[in-house]
């Protein structure tokens, strides 16, 4: 199943489909943003972030360039740019016997690229949704 998991991650950023992500987040999912203090907790609030990251890093230049997968957890390594700004950052994913991604870190360097993701994802958070 660990493998799976991240599989299935793997396919929904080349999708950029953040609709699969209900099926692959637990219910008692906690997601820890680079930028928010608190971490946020359940499957609405999670799918809200990814899908707003999937909108504001995963544009033509995402990719994952390294990958390091244990028995229930696994960080994988991203570069991006944002408007000319080279973002550097780890995605640590964790997961249930289940299979299902119950908890997902990001991490952001350089500072610059901290601010970029910072106004970009708070942009994206507060558009309206489709009904």
């Amino acid at each position: 199943m660990a493998a799976n998991a991240i599989e299935r991650w793997h396919d929904i950023v080349r999708a950029r489909d953040p609709a699969r992500l209900e099926a692959l987040l637990a219910e008692d999912v906690v997601f820890l943003s680079p930028v928010v203090h608190t971490p946020q907790r359940g499957k609405a609030i999670t799918t809200k972030y990814l899908a707003a990251a999937l909108a504001v890093l995963g544009g033509p230049d995402f990719r994952y360039v390294g990958q390091w997968i244990w028995e229930k957890s696994a960080v994988l390594e991203f570069m991006t740019s944002i408007d000319g700004v080279e973002v550097n950052g780890v995605d640590i994913i964790g997961w249930n016997g289940e299979g299902l991604i119950d908890s997902f870190k990001v991490m952001v360097r350089p500072l610059k690229a901290i601010e970029a993701v910072r106004q970009k994802m708070a942009a994206a958070l507060t558009r309206p949704t489709d009904p």
